[in-house]
């Protein structure tokens, strides 16, 4: 089928034409036949498609007809379910293709067999035996063993840490239970299918799985198709870097403990897992009250720091020595062992940054919830996605809605090495000018100014007042999310739902339903958040997206820009606040029915040169300044 003919199957005479939604669209048809192209040819495309394209279909469409082994990588699991059990049905049976499709996720996701039986026996979680006989109970029914399917227990992370498997402890084929794994099983129906839709975690760690040897998600494919496209360059830093986390020392730790205790010859294992152990506990004390993020270097500059961050190397090497005779008593020994081989080379090329820094590393420490983890983290990515792809050739499809900026694809593509590839900007078929307008208030301060923050809830006031709700404020931090969504209770009667107190999806449901509430949030909210029709009618956000200074790995690229000679605000800075930008305003209009406005209340896009760029960056609405000009057409919605 050629290029032409895929596209024309989303025309109207084409199968999709009689459903009911559905509406021929000249940028889907545009983007269907420059993807089946990419198919013919085997070769790299990187499409910008506007929201409101249509682009999963126009993807799904020439992966579906092309006969080739194709796997769908989303930025989420979320979209993964929407992807596999919405669009994709609705696809191939309108196509009535008969490829065979899959759903795979990370392992986290799937009960572990071994694990749960495992459980019963700690006495560590006596508590959770009643929980633990209902999920024997679930375990006998489910055919996909995926622990979403238990609702609500999806939350209890104490527990689930329990029955599922990670990477690390995961006994792979020497399990007991590895013919009626879940993951195996679910991996299986992969590698026999026409099409699989993964996300770009899973992606990602497979093929740093492939590289040691593991990895078997990417082997025959013909075409690898990566959704939300975006989210790449960051998330692909993290996965070709090394990471140890004080969770995973406290796990190996324990698993070892719940192993040796089986065996009562072993008292000398069970005491250098507690030593061990306790040497994380001490160091885990040592992140609190860090900053986030910091570089490894000042954070090991502290004594008591940098004395017990030795210490946990010594233990840790001190219980490998002692797995190592141990290797063939069983499969949990020999697993132990594997993982704290893994686990000290990984803390010590971390922790030896003199040998190991060559320049192209930055080495940083974060501080989580509890405990906190060790990085060392690639500032540049291309070369190692450029062997990704030359390790599985064939088409390669990247897309988002928001993937250049202007009509340069630039700061994308070089971030992944896709010099030879194909490039396609597709504007949204919404009718921007009519549907939407762009307020740009006067009279605000600088946004370093310390009433920054206050001000923008002063000038966000009226116009969600003259809208009656229905918005959304989305936030640079969660200061100024504090700042703002407390000045908006006080002074709002509308019910105000804000990030952090209740979880993504209730609030986002919430706020569906009620159709006049104000929902302030912060980054995950600026998104993959799609609430179509009058519940969302403006869009306020309190300034330009800049990544906050001191982050060591963004402050690492923008020192590799200068030392090329490069400008970091132009090449980087800038870039990346535009796209994150054009992110949190995609959340306006979702559909040709919606309608709405969009607040910018940063002045630098007036006061600034660059902020012209920010603007022509944006869908083309038109542009208000005056507060009574917004009143009026916040009164026609």
């Amino acid at each position: 089928m050629t290029p032409e003919e895929t596209a024309e199957l989303l025309g109207t005479g084409g199968p999709f034409a009689d459903l009911p939604g559905f509406a021929p669209r000249a940028p889907q048809q545009q983007m269907a036949s420059a993807v089946a192209d990419a198919y013919e040819r085997a070769s790299s495309l990187i499409v910008e498609a506007g929201t409101g394209t249509g682009k999963t279909y126009a993807y799904l469409v020439p992966a579906l007809m092309s006969g080739k082994r194709t796997l769908v990588s989303t930025g989420t699991r979320t979209l993964q379910d929407q992807l596999f059990h919405r669009d994709l049905p609705r696809v191939r049976d309108a196509l009535r293709a008969p490829a065979r499709v899959a759903l795979l996720k990370g392992r986290a996701n799937y009960l572990c067999l071994y694990r749960m039986k495992r459980a019963r026996g700690l006495p560590a979680l006596r508590w959770a035996w009643d929980r633990l006989r209902a999920i024997e109970d679930w375990a006998r029914r489910t055919v996909a063993g995926e622990i979403a399917e238990m609702g609500e227990f999806g939350g209890e992370d104490a527990l689930v840490r329990q029955i599922t498997s990670t990477a690390d402890n995961c006994l792979g084929s020497r399990c007991d239970d590895f013919e009626k794994c879940f993951v195996a099983q679910a991996r299986r129906r992969a590698q026999g299918a026409d099409l699989v839709v993964v996300n770009h975690h899973l992606l990602l760690s497979d093929f740093v799985l492939k590289d040691q040897g593991f990895g078997q998600i990417l082997s025959g494919s013909d075409a690898i198709i990566v959704d939300e496209a975006h989210q790449l360059p960051e998330l692909a830093a993290q996965f070709f870097g090394r990471r140890v986390s004080t969770r995973q020392l406290q796990e190996l730790a324990r698993d070892v403990q719940a192993a040796s205790q089986l065996h009562g010859d072993l008292a000398n294992v069970t005491e250098a897992a507690q030593v061990f152990s306790g040497d994380v506990t001490r160091f885990e004390m040592l992140f609190s009250g860090q900053p986030q993020r910091q570089p490894l270097q000042g954070f090991l500059a502290d004594r008591e720091r940098h004395a017990t961050a030795g210490q946990v190397g010594e233990s840790l090497a001190a219980l490998r020595h002692l797995l190592s005779p141990l290797e063939e008593r069983n499969a949990e020994f020999s697993s132990a062992l594997e993982r704290a081989v893994g686990l000290c080379e990984r803390w010590q090329h971390v922790l030896d940054a003199q040998e190991n820094d060559d320049g192209r590393e930055v080495r940083w420490v974060e501080a989580l919830q509890r405990g906190g983890s060790l990085n060392a983290t690639p500032i540049e990515v291309a070369s190692d996605f450029q062997r990704m792809r030359e390790t599985y050739p064939g088409t390669w499809l990247f897309t988002s809605a928001t993937l250049a900026v202007g009509d340069d694809f630039s700061h994308f593509s070089q971030s992944l090495g896709l010099d030879d590839a194909q490039q396609l900007r597709l504007d949204s078929p919404f009718d921007y000018a009519t549907q939407a307008r762009l307020y740009l208030p006067r009279g605000l301060p600088e946004p370093n100014d310390p009433s920054y923050s206050n001000a923008v809830a002063a000038a966000a006031l009226p116009v969600i007042e003259a809208a009656g709700g229905g918005a959304f404020v989305l936030c640079t931090s969660y200061r100024a999310l504090r700042q703002i969504a407390e000045r908006l209770r006080a002074q709002l009667d509308l019910k105000v739902l804000v990030h952090g107190e209740d979880s993504r999806s209730a609030l986002l449901d919430a706020f569906a339903e009620d159709g006049n509430a104000v929902l302030v949030g912060t980054s995950s909210f600026w998104e993959g958040v799609d609430v179509k029709g009058s519940a969302l009618r403006v869009v306020i956000i309190d300034r330009l997206p800049f990544a906050a200074p001191g982050d060591p790995v963004f402050e690492a690229k923008l020192d590799a820009v200068r030392r090329r000679g490069g400008t970091p605000f132009f090449e980087l800075q800038l870039p990346e606040a535009i796209v994150m930008l054009r992110q949190g305003c995609g959340r306006l209009i979702r559909d040709p029915d919606d309608r709405g406005l969009l607040m910018l209340c940063d002045p630098r896009i007036v006061s600034k040169s660059y902020g012209r760029r920010v603007v022509t960056s944006l869908p083309k609405m038109t542009v208000v300044r005056e507060l009574e000009a917004v009143k009026g057409f916040l009164a026609t919605l």
